[in-house]
C-alpha cells in the first residue's frame, strides 16, 4: 500500500471510532506507519494536525447530535470524549460560535466533513535535493519539548523568546533541530543550537547534544522562510517520500539550517534568503 493510500485508510480509521478513545499510536498501528512519521505527514498533507481533525470532527457530529435527537447534553458531551459538560460547553462554543443550549433555540451551527484525499496521477514535479553521509556532529543550544498538536505556535514562538531574551548572544541559532528519536509521534523535543564550540561559556540552561551519523536528503529553500519552509516540508511529505523507491526516514529528526540567523527576523523573509531541511533517510 502506498503512502498516501496509508493516510486515507487511517482518516477511515478515525471516522469509524469517532466516538471511541482512539490514540495516535492505536491509528498509526492500524495503518503500519511509525507514529511520527503519521504525525508529520498528515499534518503536512491534510492541514490539520490529527488531534484538531478528530477534536473538529467530533463537536461537528456533536452539533448534528443536538439538531436531529433529544439526548441530553452530558450524554453527548460524555460520548465524544468530554468529561464534563463545562469542558464540552467551552470546546463547542469555541468550535460553532454558539452554545450547545443555543442550538435547540434554532442557532445556526457548523459543519467539518470528513477529509477525503483525492488520488491521482499528476504530471512530472521538480524538487530539488542531494543525497549527503554526514557523520555524527555536537550542537549546543537551547531545547523544549513541545506536543505535536501545538507545535505549529509553539515553536515560532521558541524562537522569538529566544531573540527577544538575548540567548542569540551565546549561539545564533543557525539550527532548528526536531527530535523525535523513538518516533512515539506525542511529543517532541526542538533545539535551538549552533555547532558545539569548547571555547563558549554557556549558561546552565544550554545543553550540548550529539546527532548521529546519518544519511541526509537534504532539500533548499529560497526566500521567505515563512512561505517556502511549509512549502518544501509539504512537497518531502506529500510528493518525495511518497514517490520515492529508494528511501525512507532513518529516524525521527528533522533539521532546519539557516545559513545566516543574525538577520532574523528581516533577513529570513527576503526572496534570497538560504536555507535547508535536513531529513535522516535510509534505504527501503
Amino acid at each position: 500500500m502506498g503512502w498516501i493510500e496509508n493516510i486515507s485508510e487511517a482518516i477511515n480509521y478515525i471516522e469509524e471510532n469517532l466516538t471511541e478513545n482512539i490514540t495516535i499510536e492505536e491509528i498509526s498501528k492500524q495503518v503500519c506507519i511509525s507514529p511520527f512519521y503519521f504525525q508529520r505527514g498528515f499534518a503536512m498533507l491534510c492541514g490539520y494536525t490529527v488531534g484538531e481533525y478528530i477534536r473538529k470532527r467530533r463537536l461537528s457530529l456533536a452539533g448534528n447530535d443536538l439538531i436531529n435527537t433529544n439526548q441530553k447534553i452530558i450524554d453527548i458531551a460524555l460520548k465524544y470524549g468530554y468529561d464534563s459538560p463545562d469542558s464540552f460547553t467551552k470546546a463547542f462554543t469555541r468550535f460553532h460560535g454558539v452554545t450547545p443550549t443555543s442550538i435547540r433555540k434554532g442557532a445556526i451551527i457548523k459543519s467539518f466533513a470528513p477529509l477525503k484525499l483525492n488520488i491521482e496521477l499528476k504530471g512530472g514535479y521538480t524538487m530539488d535535493y542531494k543525497i549527503v553521509e554526514k557523520e555524527e556532529f555536537k550542537v549546543m543550544g537551547i531545547s523544549k519539548v513541545f506536543k505535536y498538536e501545538n507545535a505549529f505556535e509553539d515553536v515560532p514562538k521558541l524562537w522569538e523568546d529566544f531573540f527577544r531574551t538575548g540567548k542569540n548572544q551565546y549561539v545564533c541559532g543557525k539550527y532548528g533541530i526536531g527530535n523525535d528519536k523513538e518516533m512515539k509521534g506525542n511529543d517532541f523535543e526542538y533545539m535551538i543550537a549552533d555547532d558545539y564550540d569548547s571555547n563558549k561559556e554557556l549558561p546552565k540552561e544550554f545543553i550540548t547534544k550529539v546527532i548521529p551519523k546519518h544519511t541526509w536528503a537534504i532539500f533548499p529553500c529560497i526566500g521567505n522562510t515563512n512561505k517556502t519552509m511549509p512549502e518544501i516540508n509539504k512537497k518531502i511529505f506529500s510528493e518525495w517520500l511518497p514517490n520515492s523507491n529508494d528511501y525512507e526516514i532513518a529516524e525521527g529528526y528533522n533539521i532546519e539550517m539557516y545559513s545566516d540567523p543574525t538577520k532574523y527576523p528581516k533577513g529570513v523573509q527576503d526572496e534570497n534568503y538560504y536555507c535547508e531541511i535536513w531529513i535522516p533517510i535510509k534505504k527501503k
